[in-house]
C-alpha cells in the first residue's frame, strides 16, 4: 500500500518545485512592462509625503549582503509606508567618486601616470557607469522597487553643482574655515584614505625607551631629571616636539645609579623591570599637571621637547609619559594644537 493514497489533501495545479531562478526574471519583467512603480505613485500622489533619503551605494563590484540587507529594509519601509497612507517615492543613487574607482582602474592596468587628468578622470566615469548598469540589474533582481530609471548619481554636474550651492551658503555662514587635520594617507595612491577602510596588517615592530633631559623644569623639576618615554614607533622620535602626561596621574622621581628619571609612579616596577634595573630609590612625587609646560631637550636633536597634559595618556604600558609626534598620530596632533604647536613633516623640513 502506498500511503499517500490513504491522505485527504487538497490538491492544486501548483507545481512541486518553486523554479524560481526561471519564474522571477518573467515576474519582473511584467513588472517593467507594467511600470508598476509609476503605477503606484500616481495611484498614491495626493497623500502626504514619505521620504526615504538613501545613503547611496558605492559604484564599484557586484553586490554583497550589506548592499542586499540594506536595500530590502529599505523597500519593505517604502512599500509599507505607501500602503499606509502615504505618497514614498523612491529615487536610489550611486556614489560614484573617490580612490576605489581609480585603484580598480589601476588594477586592470591602466597606469594613471600615462594619462592626463581629464582623460583618467574621463575613463573612471566610464567604469562607474558601467557599474552602476551591474548594481542596477542586481538590485532590480532582488525586487527592489524604485525609480531606477532616474537616480541621482553624485558625478552628474547637476548633482555636482548642488553640493557647491550648500557648501556655498555654509560658507556665508561662517562654517567653512581652512585648517589642518590628521588624515590616512596612501602614499602609493597619492590620495587620502576612509578611516573606515582601513585595515592593519599583523607587524611586530621594536619598541625603545628614551630619556628626554630636562631643559627648563620651572621651578618644578630640577634639570638633572630625565623624562622616560616608551614608543612602538621609534622611527617617529626624530619628529618629536613634545612630551604628554595625564594631569591626574601621580608622578615619581626615580633615582638609578645616580641618575634621576620621571615617569608615572604606578608604572615605576615595571619599568624597572623592562629595563632592568636593579635597585632603585623614588626620591619624589608630583601631579602630572604640575609638570605642564615643562621644557625638555629632544634626545639627539638641538630642539626643545614640550611637556603638555593631554587625557589620552593612559597608565596600562609604557611609562605615563608619551612621545608626541604631532606629524604622527591623531592623539598628538590635537593636543599639540591646543599648545600651538604645528605638525613637523620631515620630508619638507630636509631633516634626515
Amino acid at each position: 500500500m502506498d500511503y499517500k493514497d490513504t491522505l485527504l489533501m487538497p490538491k492544486t495545479e501548483f507545481p512541486m518545485r518553486g523554479n524560481l531562478p526561471n519564474k522571477e526574471p518573467q515576474m519582473q519583467e511584467k513588472w517593467e512592462e507594467m511600470d508598476i512603480y509609476q503605477k503606484v505613485q500616481e495611484r498614491t500622489k495626493d497623500r502626504p509625503f514619505f521620504v526615504l533619503h538613501d545613503g547611496p551605494p558605492y559604484a564599484n563590484g557586484d553586490l554583497h549582503m550589506g548592499h542586499a540587507l540594506n536595500k530590502v529594509l529599505k523597500d519593505m519601509i517604502v512599500r509599507h509606508k505607501s500602503m499606509t497612507g502615504f505618497h514614498a517615492p523612491y529615487v536610489p543613487g550611486w556614489d560614484t567618486h573617490g580612490l576605489p574607482i581609480e585603484q580598480a582602474l589601476v588594477n586592470k592596468g591602466v597606469n594613471r601616470k600615462e594619462h592626463s587628468v581629464a582623460e583618467f578622470r574621463r575613463m573612471c566615469e566610464e567604469y562607474a557607469y558601467s557599474q552602476i548598469d551591474n548594481q542596477r540589474s542586481q538590485f532590480k533582481r532582488i525586487g527592489v522597487r524604485g525609480n531606477w530609471d532616474n537616480p541621482y548619481i553624485t558625478l552628474k554636474p547637476e548633482f555636482e553643482s548642488r553640493q557647491i550651492e550648500v557648501f556655498g551658503e555654509m560658507a556665508k555662514k561662517g562654517y567653512i574655515y581652512k585648517g589642518l587635520k590628521p588624515v590616512y594617507w596612501s602614499p602609493s595612491s597619492e590620495s587620502a584614505l576612509a578611516e573606515a577602510e582601513i585595515e592593519y596588517q599583523d607587524k611586530k615592530s621594536p619598541s625603545i625607551y628614551v630619556a628626554f633631559p630636562i631643559k627648563d623644569g620651572l621651578g618644578v623639576v630640577e634639570e638633572d631629571v630625565r623624562i622616560v618615554i616608551w614608543t612602538t614607533t621609534p622611527w617617529t622620535i626624530p619628529a618629536n616636539l613634545g612630551i604628554s602626561v595625564h594631569p591626574e596621574f601621580n608622578y615619581a622621581i626615580v633615582e638609578v645609579d645616580g641618575n634621576k628619571y620621571l615617569l608615572a609612579k604606578d608604572l615605576v616596577e615595571l619599568v624597572a623591570k623592562e629595563i632592568g634595573w636593579e635597585s632603585y630609590e623614588v626620591v619624589r612625587e608630583l601631579k602630572g599637571a604640575d609638570l605642564d609646560r615643562v621644557i625638555a631637550k629632544h634626545p639627539f636633536y638641538d630642539r626643545d621637547s614640550l611637556v603638555m597634559l593631554g587625557e589620552h595618556v593612559t597608565a596600562e604600558a609604557g611609562t605615563g609619559c608619551v612621545h608626541t609626534a604631532p606629524g604622527h598620530g591623531e592623539d598628538d596632533f590635537y593636543v599639540s594644537k591646543q599648545y600651538g604647536i604645528d605638525a613637523l613633516s620631515l620630508s619638507m623640513t630636509g631633516v634626515s
